[in-house]
């Protein structure tokens, strides 16, 4: 059973998602139990792929309450897990032109912490506008079937 820790509520808001996999991320220990206990968002983070590598930026994990000097630095860039020929993907795909890495949600399967990443485009302002638009009109729908 997965355990979802964080999740970016805004992702889907301003971002159009294309493309999602699913990566390891490298944490020291008492990250793993803030995160254990939803200390954490996603807000205003990305990954780049650095030196061959791929990182996550701008992630806060709070310190953990009971961790003394092993508490590091909250919102430390961390090393995403994935396969070479994924990596070499999405470096190919972020290159282009209004592309970025954003992740969805932080989760743990079968006790080992993921991040579901994705290649999206950032969303102009009345694309948020016809979205919510949308979402209120499926809601109205919705009412009108109940009451009726």
């Amino acid at each position: 059973m997965d355990k979802t820790a964080v999740t970016n509520r805004q992702a889907r808001y301003n971002y159009q998602i294309l493309e999602s996999l699913e990566a390891g991320i490298e944490l020291k220990g008492t990250e793993v139990k803030s995160l254990r206990e939803s200390k954490a968002s996603l807000k205003d983070s990305f990954a780049r792929v650095d030196e061959g590598e791929l990182f996550l930026y701008n992630c806060y994990i709070s310190p953990y309450e009971f961790g003394n000097i092993a508490n590091v630095e909250p919102t430390r860039r961390r090393k995403l897990l994935v396969h070479r020929s994924q990596m070499a993907r999405l470096a190919a795909q972020v290159s282009q032109k209004g592309m970025t890495l954003i992740p969805l949600k932080i989760y743990f399967k079968r006790g080992i912490a993921k991040v579901e990443l994705a290649v999206a485009k950032g969303k102009l302002l009345y694309d948020k506008r016809e979205t919510i638009r949308k979402r209120e009109n499926a809601r109205e729908l919705r009412r009108t079937l109940k009451n009726h």
